[in-house]
């Protein structure tokens, strides 16, 4: 059996070693992501990195990454078979599918996961707004500058982190009020382990205040050198989001000016969400698939 070990920000840097050096990997493998959410384990095989996760009450395991991936997917394999639970293999690229089925030919059922394909964004896209793709929203952004000629815009800070906090409480509390059968408590959680960990997660964002009132935030950390993901986006008021999506996109282009694309993460299946996702745009989306091993006698 694989031992698997909850995660610890002493283990930051590695990861961030390991996923640097691997291409198009979707959000569920920054290490602020991992920290924050839930039940999930790491271990390594050298400098090869294995997770277990657990997920809509299912134990999976995302696809490895590192150098040594094949002997890494013959210990998961095993692990599985030694917890006696269906071996899932979760956020595969189309690359790594045709890579499994190489190994292991016909051992594995392939599942499309278009829920939880992350949208990637050109930074300059979403900063700029240029072209006729982009009019309506410059119209949307320009109603709201007007009207609101005295909104300001600060990184968050640990001066502001309090405000910060109170902003998305509300934006829950609210929530979980017009929808009873909304389940917020897993992100709530997430959240204030991720403003409180802020510093050490390496998690940068920005609040935006109207008339002195704090109405909307953001905040996210680094997935790449080149890509950075957006963990979180509240606003109190619906139509400051373009604002604070906007802005934030200003504000990480002018501080890092090589970063090239910002991932604003899955829309899982919710159809307004996904509405709004496509009106940006994106550049490209980090396709997933999972795979389950058929031997389990399980086919989904």
């Amino acid at each position: 059996m694989i031992d698997f070990q909850p995660l610890s920000l002493a283990q930051k840097p590695k990861f961030d070693q390991i996923l640097q050096n691997a291409t198009a990997r979707g959000c569920e493998y920054s290490f602020a992501n991992l920290f924050i959410w839930g039940r999930q384990r790491a271990a390594f095989l050298g400098d090869t990195l294995m997770m277990f996760s657990q997920f809509n009450r299912t134990s999976v395991y995302p696809f490895p990454v590192g150098d040594r991936v094949e002997e890494a997917l013959e210990a998961i394999i095993r692990d599985a078979q030694v917890r006696d639970i269906p071996c899932r293999i979760t956020s595969l690229s189309q690359e790594e599918c045709e890579k499994l089925e190489r190994l292991y030919p016909g051992k594995f059922r392939f599942h499309f996961d278009r829920d939880f394909f992350d949208y990637v964004y050109d930074i300059n896209d979403l900063a700029d707004l240029k072209g006729k793709k982009y009019q309506k929203k410059r119209n949307h952004l320009n109603r709201y500058l007007q009207a609101h000629p005295d909104y300001c815009v600060e990184p968050i800070t640990s001066e502001n982190e309090a405000v910060v906090m109170e902003l998305a409480m509300a934006w829950y509390d609210k929530k979980q009020a017009d929808d009873p059968t909304a389940d917020t408590h897993m992100e709530k959680a997430a959240f204030k382990k991720a403003i409180t960990n802020r510093q050490a997660l390496g998690m940068e964002g920005l609040l935006l205040y109207d008339e002195g009132k704090p109405i909307a935030m953001t905040m996210g950390n680094f997935l790449r050198q080149d890509t950075f993901d957006v963990n979180f986006e509240k606003a109190i008021d619906p139509t400051a989001y373009p604002v604070i999506n906007w802005e934030f996109a200003r504000y990480l282009r002018q501080k890092y000016p090589d970063l090239q694309y910002l991932d604003r993460e899955e829309d899982m299946g919710i159809e307004g969400l996904r509405k709004a996702k496509l009106s940006y745009y994106p550049h490209h989306m980090v396709e997933k698939h999972w795979a389950c091993l058929l031997e389990d006698g399980y086919d989904y």
